[in-house]
């Protein structure tokens, strides 16, 4: 076990804590990075000035500097630090934080899920994004192939994608460009979201990339959530019954779920200046794994961490991010998972003849499902 191998395990959460108990950071010799793994240590990086996204001799990926996905990358306020992140944040988040929680569930409820894995793939995946596409002034049938462009393009985001899937995601960057070219210039004003921040983000490549990345966010992480919150039903009938009985507290399993067994472990940092974090000394150039996972799960930052709590009290959660970075799109994301899993919990009465693995990822904890042919993992 590792670090990085930890974020798709059956069960890493001892593991975490066996890093926890060495030191809240320490330096993986196997790795040759620094790992930030208790809750203090993973808040005072996310929050250090010096900590940046982005290694500052490579502000895009190699594999995708040249085309049109690294185009997009750069832009991204999520890949980005300084005014390059806060500009277009200050766009993006007063628009998802005014949106109409029932607008939302309405448009997950227009959308039928079926009851097979097939159906829990689409509404884990391509769902989350029609509903955005949605939002921002997109017709049912461009949220569906914008759905599928998305799917193309998050291709770029991981190390572990082949030739074939970065040549896929530089051209679906360039589909999705030209989706958000022809909307803006409808002038049609359908869209409250998307005419504000159009109006708080003028510079036109920004703005684009951005509304890619608003996509792209959606899609993986959004999945994540809805996948992790199926196999808590899954894994404990008793929690699965209590909630057909009472959709009402679906909210406060997402809550749970998203601190308990978050789709997102873990994030890196690229130490810009000498610095001293946790009692240890870093210099230009050091990399910080930094195990938000980890740090959910720290008796330090909640009560009894490893429990399943739908009523937990002072929850507290680094899986979306904190400080200057923490996700401005968590009550959106939340508003999706929570409908989706209740049209789920509706509809799908045969999640225990789910099987699984999770999607390889170097960060991410998504669960795939299939039809159960076999013993479960």
């Amino acid at each position: 076990m590792d670090p990085i191998i930890a974020a798709t395990h059956i069960d890493p959460y001892p593991y975490y804590a066996s890093l926890r108990a060495v030191a809240g950071l320490s330096f993986h010799q196997g790795l040759s990075l620094w790992v930030a793994s208790s809750a203090a240590a993973v808040a005072a990086v996310l929050a250090h000035p010096d900590c940046k996204v982005r290694p500052a001799h490579e502000p895009v990926p190699k594999a995708i500097a040249h085309g049109a996905a690294g185009k997009v990358f750069g832009q991204l306020m999520r890949m980005n630090d300084g005014e390059r992140q806060r500009c277009p944040r200050s766009a993006i988040q007063p628009g998802l934080e005014m949106l109409n929680t029932k607008a939302v569930s309405a448009l997950v409820r227009a959308r039928l899920i079926s009851p097979s894995a097939d159906g829990l793939h689409k509404a884990m995946f391509m769902g989350p994004v029609c509903v955005v596409a949605s939002l921002l002034g997109f017709t049912p049938a461009e949220g569906r192939t914008l759905s599928e462009l998305t799917a193309d393009f998050v291709g770029c985001l991981s190390p572990l994608s082949s030739p074939a899937q970065l040549d896929a995601a530089h051209a679906a960057a360039e589909h999705l460009n030209g989706y958000f070219v022809e909307r803006l210039s409808a002038q049609d004003h359908q869209s409250p979201l998307l005419e504000g921040i159009r109006q708080r983000l003028s510079a036109p490549d920004t703005l684009l990339a951005n509304l890619i990345g608003l996509l792209s966010q959606t899609y993986e992480a959004t999945a994540g959530l809805i996948g992790n919150a199926v196999l808590a039903l899954i894994r404990n009938p008793q929690l699965k019954s209590e909630m057909r009985r009472d959709l009402t507290r679906v909210g406060d399993l997402l809550a749970e779920v998203q601190r308990h067994d978050p789709s997102v472990q873990n994030t890196r940092r690229f130490v810009s200046a000498p610095c001293e974090i946790a009692g240890v000394s870093l210099k230009p150039g050091d990399v910080i794994l930094v195990l938000l996972a980890s740090a959910n799960r720290d008796p330090q930052l909640n009560d009894n961490p490893d429990a399943f709590i739908l009523d937990r009290p002072a929850r507290r959660s680094f899986t979306f991010g904190a400080d200057r970075h923490q996700c401005p799109g968590q009550t959106l994301a939340m508003s999706i998972a929570s409908a989706t899993l209740s049209e789920i919990l509706t509809h799908n009465g045969a999640l225990d003849q789910l099987a699984w693995d999770y999607r390889p990822s170097l960060n991410g904890r998504i669960p795939v499902f299939r039809e159960l042919t076999g013993a479960q993992p």
